[in-house]
Formats: C-alpha cells, sequence, structure tokens
C-alpha cells in the first residue's frame, strides 16, 4: 500500500473511531486492496456525510429569512461534529502541511463558516486554525479564499454588534488578526478587522476600572488601530472616532501637565 494511502486510511480511521455507531463512521475494508485508490468503505463514508450536507444546503437554500437560516445551522451543527472532529484530531496527529484527501473535504470548512454564521466564535476559531494550517479550499459557493472570509465575517458580525451599543469578545478578534497576519489579502477586509478592534479598545476604555492611566493606556491602542483602518481603507468610516479619541486624549495630557505643573512662586 502506498504511504499516501496508508495516510488517508489513518485519517479516516480517526474519523471513524470519533463517529457514532450510526453514521458519519466506517470501518477499513483491508479485503479491496486491489480495487483501486481507496477502501470501498471508506469512499461510502465520505459519500454519506456529502449526501447530508446536499441535503442540509438544499434546506438552507430553500429557506427564506435570515433568523431561520441560522436557526437551522444551529440543529445541524452538531450532526457533523463526529466528522469534524476526526478531521482535527488527524490534524494534531500530523506534522505535515496538508491532509490527504477524503472525499468529504467540504465539511469542514462549511461547519467553520456556519460556526462563524451563527456566532459560535471558539468553534469558528478552532475550525479556522486548521483550515489555514492545511491550506484547506472553501467550497466555490463562498468564492473567496479561507482567510479574506475569516477576516471579514467575523468582522462585519463584531461591527453590527458593536453598532448596537454592544461588546464583541476582543480576544475572539485579536486571535483572528493573529491567526492571519502573514496571510496576503486585500486591505479593506483588514481594515473591516482593525475597524472593529478598535471600536472595541475603545469601549474598553470607558469601562476599565485600572484608573485614568489604564483607560488612556487602552484608548491610545484604539486610536492606533482605527488609523490603522483608516489608512488601508479610507472609506473605512473612522474619522469621528479618531477625532473623538485625538480630542480626548489631547484633554488629558494637558491635564496631566497641569497636575505635573508646580504652582507659581
Amino acid at each position: 500500500m502506498s504511504l499516501a494511502r496508508q495516510t488517508r486510511d489513518h485519517v479516516l480511521s480517526i474519523i471513524s473511531a470519533s463517529a457514532p455507531a450510526e453514521g458519519g463512521g466506517f470501518t477499513p475494508d483491508r479485503s479491496h486492496e486491489d480495487e483501486g485508490p481507496y477502501t470501498p468503505a471508506a469512499t461510502i463514508a465520505a459519500q454519506q456525510i456529502m449526501m447530508r450536507l446536499a441535503h442540509d444546503l438544499r434546506q438552507l437554500k430553500d429557506t427564506k429569512a435570515i433568523g431561520r437560516k441560522i436557526a437551522a445551522k444551529r440543529l445541524m451543527l452538531p450532526e457533523y461534529d463526529p466528522w469534524v472532529e476526526g478531521q482535527l484530531a488527524a490534524g494534531r496527529a500530523t506534522e505535515a502541511r496538508e491532509l490527504p484527501a477524503t472525499g468529504a473535504d467540504d465539511v469542514l470548512p462549511t461547519m467553520m463558516v456556519w460556526a462563524i454564521d451563527t456566532g459560535n466564535w471558539p468553534r469558528a476559531l478552532e475550525l479556522a486554525e486548521h483550515v489555514l494550517r492545511f491550506d484547506v479550499a472553501l467550497p466555490s459557493r463562498y468564492e473567496r479564499d479561507a482567510a479574506t472570509l475569516i477576516v471579514e465575517e467575523i468582522a462585519d458580525a463584531a461591527i453590527k454588534i458593536q453598532n448596537k451599543g454592544q461588546r464583541f469578545p476582543l480576544d475572539v478578534l485579536e486571535y483572528v488578526q493573529e491567526l492571519t497576519a502573514d496571510i496576503d489579502m486585500h486591505d479593506q477586509p483588514r481594515a473591516k478587522l482593525a475597524k472593529a478592534i478598535g471600536a472595541e479598545l475603545v469601549a474598553a476604555s470607558d469601562a476599565t476600572e485600572s484608573g485614568p492611566l489604564g483607560a488612556t493606556f487602552l484608548s491610545m491602542k484604539a486610536l492606533e488601530k482605527l488609523r490603522e483602518a483608516q489608512h488601508l481603507n479610507p472609506r473605512a468610516g473612522v474619522t469621528g472616532q479618531i477625532k473623538r479619541l485625538e480630542k480626548a486624549l489631547g484633554a488629558a495630557a494637558t491635564v496631566t501637565e497641569q497636575a505635573g505643573t508646580p504652582p507659581a512662586a
């Protein structure tokens, strides 16, 4: 058996071990080694999970309201967990930069997008890390590369929440920034991410209990990110925020200077 087949069977064996007794798993069949590049049982397992995905995608396409689509995705996601967990386990078990094809390679990146859509940030980031590490291609329906989609969709979600006066997890935004820092992409998605981080830092500055110095530090970091967003995309919509921060920081600096000036003799 070739090394490629051994590796692929190992990946699918991990998926099988993670799967429930019914659905999603398979038992490697070693009696058909001469019938083609992959074992029939492995091929059947991949076909079954892809059939499930095709069915669910049709259901989502037929659903008009976005809220209903999101609710449906929340219900569908756990059905794919065994397959996805197997893929993640296979990734953790190798130091290679790519995994062999399974015949159902659309499943994990689709679940990553659904996790973003449903606001399941820990799961979304776990899958994003795998997708980027192994350069997993997104299905063609998404019309973007994985890194751009991850940055843009999470930044858009954050900005939407922030525009309602609510907080978004800053650690999620900063992890996305770290995860994609060395990947080439257009400036506009990065501008959105910088804008979202800047807005969250402004909110953190307003809410901090670490005193004026802590608030000033966060405001300076926020100003840096908002200026970055404006540099990347002059139409990012951060000019007003930048002016307000510059004014507030200037006023704070004046107060600090006055407080440190000794009284006149």
